[in-house]
């Protein structure tokens, strides 16, 4: 059983917000009869109909792999006219990025229509692994390190336990390159990690995302999923 509005965002072309006020207008059928109630759950068998159109739980999904560069907003429309990872796609789907990478973050990022697939990947449950290599300013020592590795304090709750591995530190600029892997998705969270320790970060790329990589992406280049690399994030979301 799943909620009406989570159902109508997964396999319609509807925001969550859009779902809710269609379902709250009476414009919702659930096996020929109107459903207005927010919160009303519906089986899989369920034939729902949404503004005139019965939902198509049979389309066909689809999935990306982006290699986002900056200056590109993760979302699927921008109210300044910027640049989003949607445009960077050609497809005539109505894709969306699963979770978000800041304007100036590059790196991995999965775009799909799947909706189902996305909201599992995105809860806190799945613990999925996140690698990311930061240019922070300053030496970053061993006691740091620990810190980071142990978890640290940032908007008031300790982040989870994170690997953490110092790749180079470059004397002249007083800059380190570290690579830090956390499964949690909370918001700017490796920036804030580095700040609750006193680093800057003036640089951030997600080089990968549970099973997949970047191997052959250039920096805006993007391909399509493999029915294997799919069938792998399924299971790593059971």
């Amino acid at each position: 059983m799943e909620r009406l509005q989570k159902v109508i965002a997964m396999y319609g072309d509807y925001s969550r917000r859009k779902a809710e006020e269609l379902i709250e207008k009476g414009k919702v059928l659930v096996n020929g009869e109107v459903v207005s109630e927010l919160g009303s759950k519906v089986k899989s068998s369920d034939v729902i109909e949404v503004d005139g159109t019965i939902l198509d739980k049979n389309r066909n999904f689809e999935y990306y792999l982006l290699n986002k560069p900056r200056e590109v907003v993760t979302t699927t429309k921008d109210e300044h006219g910027r640049k989003t990872v949607v445009d960077l796609i050609d497809t005539d789907a109505r894709i969306y990025p699963v979770g978000r990478l800041d304007y100036d973050t590059t790196g991995l990022l999965i775009l799909t229509n799947d909706g189902v697939l996305a909201n599992k990947l995105m809860h806190p449950s799945s613990k999925i692994d996140k690698v990311y290599v930061a240019k922070v300013n300053g030496k970053v020592d061993g006691s740091d390190v620990k810190k980071l590795r142990s978890g640290v304090i940032i908007d008031g709750r300790k982040t989870s336990k994170a690997s953490v591995k110092i790749k180079k530190y470059n004397k002249k600029n007083n800059t380190t390159i570290v690579q830090l892997t956390i499964h949690e998705g909370r918001n700017h969270q490796v920036k804030k990690m580095f700040k609750a320790l006193g680093y800057e970060v003036v640089k951030l790329k997600r080089e990968k995302y549970a099973n997949l990589d970047l191997n052959g992406l250039k920096v805006g280049e993007y391909r399509r999923l493999t029915f294997k690399e799919v069938t792998t994030l399924y299971s790593l979301v059971k």
